[in-house]
């Protein structure tokens, strides 16, 4: 061989599991360790990081084992998370006597108990109130009054002088719309 062709080919990369989680393990875990709250948490989603690295079946095909184990372990954080969110979410809705699913508490739920919330009430009530600011004035006015400041639709009918029918359907109006344009948030969470 000449000493061109040498010099073209790739050099063979060994690859050994215990010098890598020797070499990455301190550092990935306090990566990790950064990202969530429970150090159990933590060594669980190392320890998912090294079992999906042990699998792999060609590792030292991998260019850069530092950047794949980084990736790999922030993959896991996320999966995680949603994960997580998606149960304490199914645990705080619940059905009300209509078979309806209710996220009141959710929303009114204090995110310093809660703090996986924060993320969920944020988008929730920006989507709800691009949706809100969408209806007719007088539709908006009863689903406020109704909903958020807990009048009754009688109180409504009453103060505004307008009849319960008018008013019932006013708040049905403004409830459609809002299911409609609010499905696709509820849907992602729900499903």
């Amino acid at each position: 061989m000449n000493q061109s062709m040498q010099l073209s080919m790739p050099e063979k990369r060994t690859f050994n599991l215990p010098d890598t989680v020797k070499k990455y393990g301190t550092q990935l875990l306090s990566f990790i360790r950064g990202r969530v709250n429970i150090l159990e948490d933590a060594e669980d989603i190392l320890q998912d990081v090294w079992y999906q690295l042990g699998n792999l079946t060609a590792p030292e095909e991998i260019e850069s084992i530092s950047g794949w184990l980084y990736r790999v372990a922030r993959n896991k954080i996320t999966d995680r998370y949603r994960k997580r969110q998606s149960e304490l979410l199914d645990d705080l809705a619940y059905e009300d006597e209509d078979g309806e699913v209710s996220i009141r508490d959710i929303l009114l739920a204090d995110e310093k108990e809660n703090p996986e919330l924060y993320l969920f009430k944020d988008t929730f009530w920006q989507a709800f109130t691009e949706a809100l600011e969408e209806l007719p004035e007088k539709q908006r006015a009863v689903f406020v009054q109704n909903e958020l400041e807990d009048k009754t639709l009688q109180e409504i009918a009453d103060a505004s002088g307008e009849p319960l029918k008018t008013i019932i359907s006013r708040k049905g109006y403004a409830v459609r719309h809002l299911r409609l344009r609010l499905s696709d948030l509820y849907n992602e969470l729900f499903q």
